[in-house]
């Protein structure tokens, strides 16, 4: 079967597309190559899904002329691409033309695909709101633009199911960490300062936010069980992550033990729309999916290091 795999040169996307191809399936990947971070590491990424046989096309989602590049006989659609994080440099509009807009004409496309079985939409703990503890029929209370857009474009896509137009679910992921993550996420950027002897600029106050940082294996293994049990999932919205709790200080901490390194932290103001408290609530993936990540912080933590250095020492 052939799965379309959007946004497929970022840092999880890339890693759901690997899984897939050596699965057996036939996985073409698209990426808009945005310079919203460093365009080498996507290209980094891309390459080494090329060398599996796996197709990255350069194309915008926004576009919709640009859609004539793919063809038009997918059985799966996962659709990774987004404006991530809570940045102040990143405009409304830049959430809005990249997570509703080009969600809405990534669904057009999807109608054009007659084989289509299912269509996945990625979505975020940050749909809940500052606290992120909740299942999934809990009324969600996005606090940042990333969130709020988000929660259109995951609306966007169960709105075809409930019209019975295509098969649909959406995905809800928490605090992914593991080898490729962006290099502004904490784990990279940590590991990064610690190798430079750079200061670790960290937001005031998030020392003590609670985290169900997940590693991406894991998350990759819940959207794979999903795919595998997708005649069961149509308008299905899924909690994917860990039920492991940890400060961000004790992920910190846990860096400077992994690399025996002290990193000099430098309290930076906080950040507007940053969740306080995420614990992944699974008990639906896992009566469904029969869903149970498996790596502690540590083990993952030492394989995004591991990671680190085999790409950037």
């Amino acid at each position: 079967m052939k799965i379309l795999v959007t946004g497929a040169a970022g840092f999880i996307a890339s890693h759901m597309a690997e899984r897939l191809k050596r699965e057996g399936f036939s996985v073409k990947g698209i990426d808009n190559f945005s310079n919203y971070y460093d365009t080498s590491l996507k290209k980094l990424n891309r390459d080494t899904l090329e060398q599996q046989g796996i197709e990255v096309i350069e194309m915008d989602l926004r576009n919709p002329d640009e859609y004539q590049k793919l063809e038009q006989d997918f059985d799966f659609i996962i659709h990774f691409a987004a404006q991530p994080g809570i940045s102040a440099s990143v405009t409304f509009e830049e959430y809005l033309e990249n997570n509703v807009k080009a969600t809405q004409n990534l669904i057009g496309f999807a109608h054009r695909n007659k084989r289509l079985k299912h269509f996945f939409n990625i979505s975020t703990s940050s749909v809940y709101g500052l606290e992120a503890t909740y299942p999934e029929d809990a009324a969600p209370k996005p606090a940042s633009f990333y969130g709020v857009t988000k929660l259109a474009a995951e609306q966007l896509v169960l709105a075809e199911s409930r019209t019975k137009k295509m098969n649909a679910s959406s995905l809800r992921l928490y605090s992914v960490y593991g080898p490729r993550e962006r290099p502004e996420k904490l784990y990279t950027k940590l590991i990064a300062c610690a190798y430079k002897e750079e200061s670790f600029p960290l937001f005031s106050g998030s020392e003590k936010h609670l985290r169900s940082f997940t590693y991406v294996g894991d998350i990759v293994e819940g959207i794979f069980m999903a795919v595998q049990k997708h005649h069961v999932l149509n308008g299905e919205i899924i909690n994917l992550g860990t039920e492991a709790e940890y400060t961000t200080q004790e992920g910190i901490d846990l860096v400077q033990e992994l690399l025996g390194i002290k990193i000099e932290l430098e309290l930076v103001p906080k950040r507007a729309g940053d969740q306080w408290h995420t614990r992944a609530n699974i008990a639906k993936a896992k009566k469904i999916l029969d869903y149970m990540p498996t790596t502690t912080l540590k083990e993952g933590l030492q394989l995004q290091i591991n990671w680190y250095k085999s790409n950037f020492l």
